[in-house]
């Protein structure tokens, strides 16, 4: 363990300040992105072969739909519990367990197993990558300062766009050749890859503002009494603060509906390219990845945008709140369009614009709490912002099973319309709500540094 993690609030005597980004940032950034590469392949794992499991275990629409929906039975509250933790254990020990975990997760259903065994190891398969997302970002911010953190924090998010173009064909070529508990041993060895990996080269940077004396207020955060009593007074404080703030409170609603869309094309979108637009297994394991990657152009749009407007003296309501609206708004109207279309080719193409942007507000959720919540309370404001959020992949698989159930293959399409109405709502909130430098006066974080390159 470094000498970082240990003293988090010092620098080694010699230590780059984070904020020059040197090769070691760039190391740990990409291992970050392949970690979040396996990840959402664990995720999608179950979409790609849903047909399969579904004929193996004799499960309607509705039962896989609760199967899946089991995966975030424990998912949301484990990134609050392990959020408050990340911001007192080390960051780079807390992530080396999760992806350990992750692999002992496939082994049970690779070896075979009922209904039971499936839903079991989901749900602690869900536990354990909870807060993976949250804690990868909180590894990445400690490498940046504010105002270059859209990069680093889009490449984190758009490990799961990587993840699912590389796994989609692959895992469907496994799964049709081997069958679907192969796919399980696969990705069973890549999280153990990872792990050595991650042993080996992982760090946490520490950013000179994440220093306690870098804080504005008397305290490491709030400026509140210190002792042991107080201390844990102060730290509820603080995250009252956070979590009562219009932005916190905006991003976390943008975010849910954006994440409701997630949840759909990892458990639903391969079944309604075979079932509803009539492609092939093998093509719908190809098409499945194109929403992802027109989310990665996105993702990669907007840190660039989002970068340039900041640099300039931008406020992030707009570069930030506004940006992530307008993204969330053209998902939405995509998704509207599916009714007035006719072939099958061009309501796909309206399904992935809108999936593809609807989903693509993670990078301006985690980039906005970072900057709103004081740098020891940011791995429980993020932790917890994520465990509301990934409630509607508790909700959203259920719903559309039991629409498809219903409604038959009518159910898809009303599933994306259903989708589509979330959005605009999400976009509402992130255009009113969200004013990171007003309410991090408020909160307690440090202010940033100048928007300049």
């Amino acid at each position: 363990m470094t000498t970082a993690e240990t003293r988090p609030g010092r620098r080694a005597r010699g230590e780059r300040p984070a904020g020059a980004a040197g090769a070691r940032a760039w190391v740990v950034t990409a291992l970050l992105v392949a970690f979040m590469m396996v990840n959402f392949a664990d995720k999608a794992v179950f979409g790609l072969a849903a047909d399969e499991i579904r004929a193996d275990l004799g499960l309607s629409a509705t039962r896989f739909g609760l199967a899946n929906s089991a995966f975030f039975l424990l998912f949301s509250l484990s990134a609050v519990v392990v959020g408050v933790l990340a911001d007192r254990l080390s960051l780079k020990w807390l992530l080396l367990v999760m992806a350990l975990l992750w692999s002992v997760a496939q082994v049970p259903p690779a070896l075979g197993g009922g209904l039971a065994v499936l839903v079991g190891t989901r749900v602690v398969l869900g536990a354990a990558e909870g807060p993976a997302f949250p804690v990868a970002q909180q590894i990445a911010f400690s490498w940046f300062p504010n105002h270059r953190r859209n990069l680093p924090g889009a490449l984190v998010t758009l490990g799961v766009t990587f993840g699912v173009i590389t796994a989609a064909p692959t895992l469907t070529w496994v799964i049709d050749r081997h069958g679907w508990c192969s796919a399980l041993w696969a990705l069973a060895v890549a999280g153990l890859v990872w792990g050595a990996a991650w042993f080996g080269l992982g760090a946490i940077g520490r950013h000179r503002e994440d220093r306690p004396g870098a804080d504005p207020s008397g305290d490491e955060e709030t400026g509140e009494e210190t002792g042991a009593a107080s201390g844990r007074a102060s730290s509820w404080a603080a995250y009252r603060r956070v979590f009562g703030s219009r932005t916190w409170i905006g991003v976390t609603l943008a975010y849910f509906t954006s994440y409701w869309g997630v949840a759909l094309m990892l458990v639903w979108l391969p079944s309604y390219l075979k079932n509803a637009l009539g492609y092939s297994s093998g093509a719908a394991g190809t098409l499945v990845a194109v929403p992802w990657a027109v989310g990665a152009v996105v993702l990669l749009g907007q840190a660039a945008v989002t970068g340039r407007l900041m640099r300039r003296g931008v406020p992030s309501r707009w570069a930030r709140g506004r940006v992530g609206a307008a993204l969330l708004a053209v998902g939405a109207l995509c998704l509207l369009g599916l009714p007035l279309v006719n072939g099958h080719a061009a309501k796909a193409v309206l399904l992935f614009l809108g999936f593809g942007f609807g989903g693509s507000f993670a990078a301006i959720a985690a980039t906005t709490v970072a900057e709103v919540a004081p740098p020891r309370r940011r791995g429980g404001s993020l932790g917890t912002m994520n465990a509301l959020v990934t409630t509607a992949g508790l909700i959203a698989p259920t719903v559309v099973g039991a629409m498809v159930d219903a409604q038959g293959h009518a159910g898809y399409q009303n599933a994306a319309l259903a989708y589509a109405a979330l959005l605009l709502v999400g976009a509402l909130a992130a255009a009113v709500l969200i004013d990171p430098q007003r309410d991090a006066a408020r909160t307690g974080a440090p202010l940033p540094e100048r928007n300049r390159p």
